[in-house]
């Protein structure tokens, strides 16, 4: 279970000063347009080592403006192709979301291990003054923490990563569980894979460099991998429920016996 802290106030501080970093990196966001940046990469296209550089430092300081990662894989396609840009574009993203992965870890107290604050139960927790925004925290915290125990850790960034959410969410969700860095990087890989693969195509087939997203394959590409997700969760979601209804029946049982 990740361990959110237990005293009100000094849980208050980390959300405001999360709050506040947030709402720094969207504004920063809003004025650095990925489109504007990114089309400015094309004349650098036929240098490749100077390309790289620039496009490593995009990746580097992309959490900084909370840009998508997809039009970095395109714009990776499209100065490298296809053969060199799948392993290229699918590093620079294991690279680019492993400082939001530790700064949320770090703002969360998540320490992956079994601390007395992680032992207190929810009710314990809201007894010490919680407001409405601690408390939604909480039960967020509490809903993330109940969707890994149940995927399992790797398993469940993989299917975060395929489902059509932002990349960040996905990240910031195992952040606060009990996610391991290797599960998460091995996790967030296999999970970007078809997304990244699909982007690197559509940079390597365009004639000038796009940050337009994936067009029309982009709507296919989500369902695709929305079904995948689904299926990658079907096995423990059909556990929990049969343990659900087995609990149940067990107790009908004893009541009518």
């Amino acid at each position: 279970m990740s361990t959110l802290p237990g005293s009100s106030a000094p849980f208050r501080a980390r959300v405001i000063l999360g709050l506040l970093a947030a709402a720094a990196i969207v504004t920063a966001g809003v004025l650095v347009s990925p489109s504007r940046a990114l089309a400015t990469l094309e004349s650098l296209a036929a240098d490749p080592f100077l390309f790289g550089l620039v496009v490593a430092a995009v990746y580097l300081v992309r959490p900084l403006l909370a840009w998508p990662t997809t039009p970095l894989s395109v714009v990776v396609g499209y100065g490298y192709g296809v053969a060199l840009g799948v392993p290229i574009a699918l590093a620079g993203i294991l690279v680019t979301v492993l400082p939001v992965f530790l700064a949320v870890r770090l703002l969360s107290g998540s320490d992956n291990g079994t601390t007395e604050a992680a032992a207190n139960t929810d009710a314990d927790r809201e007894a010490v003054g919680a407001g409405t925004l601690e408390r939604a925290l909480r039960r967020t915290d509490a809903a993330v923490d109940r969707y890994y125990e149940t995927a399992g850790p790797t398993r469940g960034v993989i299917a975060s990563r395929l489902a059509p959410i932002p990349s960040d969410a996905a990240t910031c969700a195992a952040a606060t569980s009990d996610v391991r860095l290797h599960q998460f990087l091995v996790g967030t890989a296999i999970g970007e894979l078809p997304w990244t693969v699909a982007a690197v195509v559509v940079g390597a087939s365009a004639a000038t460099i796009t940050t337009a997203g994936l067009g029309d394959l982009g709507l296919r590409l989500s369902i695709g991998c929305g079904f995948a997700a689904l299926f990658l969760l079907a096995g423990p979601l059909y556990r929990v429920v049969r343990t659900r209804v087995g609990l149940t029946d067990s107790g009908t049982g004893r009541a009518n016996g």
